[in-house]
């Protein structure tokens, strides 16, 4: 960025001076200490006149070396490091306000007291500022000055530099409180080279640019975020010919990008118009902006066509930043080519840019610093001559269509730090070359394709605090040569790979992980003994790895840093630590899925995720959990018992399955509503009680899951009220009465959006099509059912129930409800299944079925339904698929049964009565039947197992064999001699 050049005089301060400073003066500096009222770096700690009289000798002030007098007041908040993310500003920021005891310094050339916090009480720029009249540089930036900026300023005839903007980096500004300015015209007055006035809201300022161009010795311009409303003013004479830099970014330019008034500014280095909602077709003046260094166009989510761009010519340029501006084409074929090239950083990330990396990039962008086109439609493969890039320390291809090997060249760049090539189609094996980065501290080659084993000299990437190669088709062994020489790791993650981790027990890791994430890989059948010594391990999954161990004693003390732990899908077993509690740092816990025994502990006192649902803890929940913030708990399928704790009702629950327990009685009585409940599944315990206690204390629920308990009572009322609502499945209950009228108030059954909510997960089963499916985190979403099978019901179904056009499942059978169906059930367009079958419903099945083009499934059996079956859309298929879909029907006819209709639509008198026949046949046949077979069995299975019948029935057998024998060789001889006599005569 362009820079004022000090002047003569700030040179003169900056040096030594002789003598001691005058009396007066450094009075009024020490009633300027006054008005501060907090000091915390003690940058005023040696204005003491007891420990030194010279005011020039105190911190932050300079004199002239001629004159002693203080020209000079430097104290700018900077942290000692430099360093705001580690050092916030307002840690270190003086505090209180600007004393007018300033006004006696009347040779005051600099004043900087930026980034501090002494706006005092009025909060307003002081206008006294106006009196020093020899003052030069003056930079108030980063303060929480609000009101108007005193025009005053405008008296400082020698001003050089003004910095007014407000970055606000110690203290949230409050609404409605910014600094403000309705007249900038006395800038013109001044002879200003720099100007920063970003986040001054100049917004009744219509002639902004006609009053900047009076400043013909401009050199820096910044008026960012400034809510200006366009830049397209018409100025006959641009007058400031030695302006360098120009900031507009975050100012509201709805208007043509070749409207703008500055393109004709030649002597711009420095252009940035970042998120300004420009549009239109870029200007050909672009192509004549020779000495331009940097064009910022970012964030622009007006629609720029930026291929109009004429940049090949752009040879000074440095910095190209296009990213997340909703620009397409290829864009890489418009940069610049010239030769040598200048160019140092292109950032293209979060576009829709299309083509392939250009074979010249290793020739002629050998200056590059920063490659990003992350986040496009890139294709192709990276070249051999990327290697060619020696300059380059940034690489971010992550999100593109990038295809085949990784270049062994890769390894010639041996200044990149960051190397992150994720979520592409790269194939191939890795090349060994990647441990020749020696300087690399970022390696993301996640979700690709990459085959192999992973090279050992990957373990020579000593500066190396971030791995992700998770999600490739990687293999083999991962010894201790891959991480001895990783002394620097910081996050580890091999998930969702096919790669065995085997280290010795005893192995001592270099490193000190944060973050380590295994999934899918082999580390078992042990607990892995070189975890115990990461101490600083913030993250951990181990999720699905075969470790069939029980928890190691030290893995409360070793993991006490831990917020996230993840362990699911092993055959963990044993019990949880007694002293689990001590874990007080840990958020979320996950052990689902493992062998796990023994009742639940007391919980650690910030853990707001539990999920260790499919073990095997028994014996009843604890009366105090021991996690007052807990968000999600999910026990679902172990073998708990007992009743709900009343400490349920304490709890700020998000989401809360214990389903497929052995729970028993009724819910707890809650005497507050909670209003975070969403998602309640209890289904497939013994708990009994009412509904209207759980509805009236969850008010929010989204899912409500209380299948086959022994719940009783009727359905209230207040269930309309859950507007949030659509999951509701109260099969396999006792529930008996009407269905409640209002579920058009159910406004998320009806496709409607409700306000989301943060899932941590959600594993259920829906019966569905007449089978069970299973639906996992967001996907349950997408089911929105209503399934009231197998209880008491009675009543009509209220026409009501058809306006929830977003049900996908709708499942009341096996009840006892009566009426007709709705003509208007062909409104629940997304209906795909749908089960009314076994209830005493009437009349005529409704045409309108056939407008359900989702439904896959209909059971409407066991009813007493007459008339024609409807035909066409899904119904005309429905039947092949269940054909027992219609049973139960006397009074149906039509196709696809074999009933004929007569005209009025109704069964024929002869099929009728041939139905009562053939089912008097039919009922005989089947009696008979059932008879011989239990009959012959009953024998058979006697004879089976009890030793002294079936000896029995064998010696009958024998003696009845011997009688028939003897009987049948009496008669054969008998007949024989018969025929003897008869030949005789």
């Amino acid at each position: 960025m362009a820079a004022a050049s000090p002047t003569s005089s700030n040179r003169q301060a900056l040096g030594h001076h002789h003598g001691s400073c005058l009396p007066h003066e450094r009075d009024a500096l020490l009633a300027f200490k006054q008005g501060i009222t907090s000091d915390p770096s003690g940058r005023l700690a040696s204005w003491d006149e007891g420990k030194e009289q010279d005011c020039c000798k105190w911190r932050g002030i300079r004199c002239s070396n001629q004159t002693n007098r203080v020209i000079a007041i430097q104290l700018r908040n900077t942290p000692p490091d430099g360093d705001l993310k580690r050092h916030p500003a307002w840690e270190t920021a003086l505090a209180g306000q600007i004393s007018p005891s300033l006004i006696s310094l009347q040779h005051l050339e600099r004043l900087d007291l930026s980034e501090n916090d002494i706006s005092g009480p009025a909060g307003r720029v002081p206008e006294f500022l106006g009196l020093l009249k020899n003052l030069r540089y003056l930079n108030l930036s980063g303060m929480t000055f609000t009101g108007e900026v005193p025009p005053q300023l405008g008296n400082l005839s020698k001003l050089h530099y003004l910095d007014l903007s407000r970055p606000n980096l110690f203290a949230p500004v409050l609404l409605g409180t910014s600094l403000y300015s309705t007249d900038i015209s006395w800038l013109s007055n001044l002879p200003l080279h720099y100007i920063d006035m970003s986040s001054v809201d100049l917004s009744r300022i219509v002639d902004w640019a006609h009053v900047v161009n009076m400043v013909p010795s401009l050199n820096v311009l910044r008026l960012s975020e400034c809510s200006l409303a366009s830049a397209n003013e018409s100025i006959q004479h641009v007058n400031l010919t030695g302006l360098e830099e120009l900031s507009l970014f975050g100012n509201n330019f709805d208007h043509p990008v070749a409207s703008c008034w500055f393109w004709n500014l030649t002597s711009l280095q420095y252009l940035q118009l970042a998120a300004t909602f420009l549009h239109g077709q870029m200007p050909y003046a672009l192509g004549g902006m020779a000495s331009l260094k940097e064009l910022d166009l970012s964030n622009s989510v007006g629609s720029i066509d930026i291929m109009t761009a004429n940049m090949s010519s752009l040879c000074s340029l440095e910095n190209l930043d296009l990213h997340y501006s909703y620009l397409s084409g290829d864009v890489l074929q418009l940069l610049p080519q010239c030769f040598p090239n200048k160019l140092k950083e292109l950032h293209l990330g979060g576009n829709e840019f299309t083509g392939m990396l250009p074979d010249w990039i290793g020739q002629q962008w050998s200056s590059l610093q920063i490659l990003e086109l992350y986040s496009n439609g890139f294709t192709g493969h990276v070249r051999f001559d990327i290697g060619m890039l020696n300059n380059l320390h940034t690489l971010q291809l992550y999100e593109n269509q990038f295809t085949g090997p990784l270049p062994s060249e890769i390894g010639m760049l041996n200044n990149l730090v960051v190397l992150n090539l994720s979520d592409n189609i790269f194939t191939g094996p890795l090349p060994s070359e990647i441990g020749m980065l020696i300087n690399l501290l970022t390696l993301d080659l996640s979700n690709n394709r990459f085959t192999g084993s992973v090279p050992t000299n990957i373990g020579m990437l000593s500066n190396l605090t971030y791995m992700d190669l998770s999600s490739n088709s990687l293999s083999g062994i991962i010894t201790r040569e891959h991480f001895d020489g990783l002394e620097r790791l910081k996050t580890i993650n091999l998930s969702n790979n096919i790669l065995r981790i085997v280290v010795d027990p005893e192995w001592f890791p270099p490193f000190k992980l944060q973050r380590a994430t295994f999934a899918s890989c082999q580390m078992g059948p042990l607990f892995p003994a070189w975890l115990r010594l990461q101490t600083d391990i913030d993250n951990l999954d181990v999720s699905n790895t075969s470790i069939f161990d029980s928890l190691p004693d030290w893995f409360v003390t070793t993991f006490y840093n831990a917020t996230e732990v993840y362990m699911s899908n092993n055959g963990i077993n044993g019990t949880l630590p007694k002293n689990l509690e001590n874990m007080t740092s840990l958020n979320i816990l996950y052990l689902d899925s493992n062998k796990l025994t023994g009742q639940i502990p007391q919980l650690p006192i910030n853990l707001y995720s539990l999920d260790i649902s499919r073990n095997y803890f028994s014996g009843p929940l604890p009366r105090n959990l021991g996690a007052p913030n807990l968000l999600h708990l999910s026990l679902f399928s172990n073998h708990i018992t007992g009743t709900i704790p009343q400490y349920i009702c304490e709890l700020n629950l998000g989401a809360l399955d214990l389903a497929n327990n052995y729970l028993e009685g009724a819910f707890p009585q809650c005497f507050q509503r909670r209003m975070m409940l969403r998602i309640l599944v209890l289904n497939n315990n013994m708990l009994s009680g009412k509904l209207q206690s759980i509805l009236e204390t969850y008010t929010e629920l989204q899912i409500l899951d209380l299948a086959w308990n022994k719940f009783t009572g009727s359905i209230p009322s207040t269930i309309t009220k859950l507007g949030g609502l659509f999951h509701l499945n109260l099969a396999g209950n006792s529930i008996s009465g009407d269905l409640p009228c209002h579920l058009s108030n159910l406004t998320s059954m009806k496709g409607q959006s409700t306000d989301s909510f943060i899932i941590f997960r959600v594993n259920m089963s829906v019966s569905t099509k007449g089978q069970e499916r299973y639906y996992y985190n967001l996907a349950i979403y997408d089911m929105v059912s209503i399934d009231l099978s197998s209880n008491q019901l009675s009543g009509k179904i209220p026409e009501e129930i058809t306006s929830l056009e977003g049900v996908v499942n709708l499942n009341p059978s096996r009840n006892n409800l009566t009426g007709k169906i709705s003509e208007k059930i062909g409104d629940m367009h997304l209906l795909e299944s749908l089960d009314i079958s076994g209830n005493n419903l009437y009349g005529q099945i409704p045409q309108s079925l056939s407008n359900l083009t989702y439904l896959g499934s209909l059971n409407l059996s066991h009813n007493d339904l007459t008339g024609r079956i409807p035909s066409g859309g899904q119904l005309d298929t429905l039947y092949a698929q269940n054909p027992l879909m219609y049973d139960g029907n006397i009074g149906l006819c039509g196709y696809p049964l074999q009933k004929n209709c007569n005209g009025s639509g109704e069964p024929k008198h002869s099929d009728l009565k041939r139905d009562g026949q053939d089912s008097k046949v039919l009922t005989l046949s089947f009696g008979l039947g059932l008879g011989y077979v239990v009959g012959l069995w009953s024998v058979f299975c006697v004879m089976l197992f009890k030793r002294s019948w079936r000896l029995a029935y064998f010696q009958l057998f024998d003696k009845a064999y011997d009688k028939f024998f003897v009987f049948l060789s009496c008669y054969m001889g008998e007949m024989d001699k018969n025929d003897s006599e008869t030949l005789g005569h």
